[in-house]
């Protein structure tokens, strides 16, 4: 018989915030297959018989290709192996979570989604950032700066994206020039506020504040590294209220 799989998310970044589901899924597995960043702690959660394998990516360099991943989680689970797939976020937001599930479902392998936290709301709720509120922004839009390089053209329509209320961009930071060019090119203002939150909720959290026209040649937006989630649109100035996370990383 074959096994189960987990498609679990890890949340945004601090372990503690995972889900309980989430948590009995690491300590129920035979096999962990994890992404990276995905918090330390959360790992020494595992059986101590437990096989854990890293299949992390970062910009320019994966540890495995998706149809590795896929084959991997495969291969353990009709081994008759109870497997967790622990994914940063959600799952089925930017996750791929949906390809791998697609693969279990054409093997016959059965399969649970567990939801976890979107660091796309986190991230700015750490910051101190609502994505809505109800006189600046009754909705919120949620895209990826890093689309897949097989598509034949990008299905981002920069003119919608530049006309949500509130715009949160994961997986941007490389792009950010083209990002903060289209999105003007489209009718966004150049002294819209953005913010760039680096490690959001993690304890190297990092939050640089500045607005559309000047936050390319912003210093201390230079200094960021990955991961970082982009917040634009006026909800952002409500940080100036809301910072409720006081102590952060320092830039540089």
């Amino acid at each position: 018989m074959f096994g189960k799989v987990y498609l679990t998310g890890a949340g945004p970044g601090d372990p503690k915030l995972i889900t309980i589901r989430g948590l009995e899924t690491i300590r129920e597995a035979d096999v962990i297959i994890y992404d990276r960043l995905i918090a330390e702690d959360l790992l020494k959660e595992a059986r101590a018989d437990a096989e854990l394998l890293y299949v992390g990516k970062a910009s320019g360099h994966h540890t495995l290709k998706q149809e590795a991943i896929n084959a991997l989680i495969a291969d353990r689970a009709m081994r008759g192996l109870t497997v967790t797939r622990l994914k940063g976020g959600d799952p089925f937001v930017f996750g791929r979570g949906g390809e791998e599930a697609l693969h279990l479902v054409e093997l016959g392998i059965e399969f649970e989604v567990v939801p976890g936290i979107s660091s796309s709301i986190a991230a700015p709720a750490y910051a101190g950032i609502p994505v809505t509120h109800r006189t600046l922004a009754a909705s919120f839009a949620v895209i990826t700066g890093h689309e897949s390089a097989e598509k034949e053209r990008a299905s981002v329509d920069w003119s919608w994206a530049a006309g949500a209320e509130t715009l949160v961009i994961l997986m941007g930071l490389s792009a950010l020039p083209q990002i903060v060019e289209r999105l003007m090119a489209h009718g966004k203002p150049g002294e819209t506020p953005i913010a760039l939150i680096h490690s959001g909720t993690r304890k190297a959290q990092q939050v640089v504040v500045s607005t559309l026209a000047a936050v390319t040649n912003d210093p201390e937006a230079k200094a960021l590294k990955s991961p970082v989630a982009i917040v634009v649109g006026p909800v952002v100035h409500m940080r100036d209220q809301l910072a409720w996370r006081k102590v952060e990383a320092a830039i540089g």
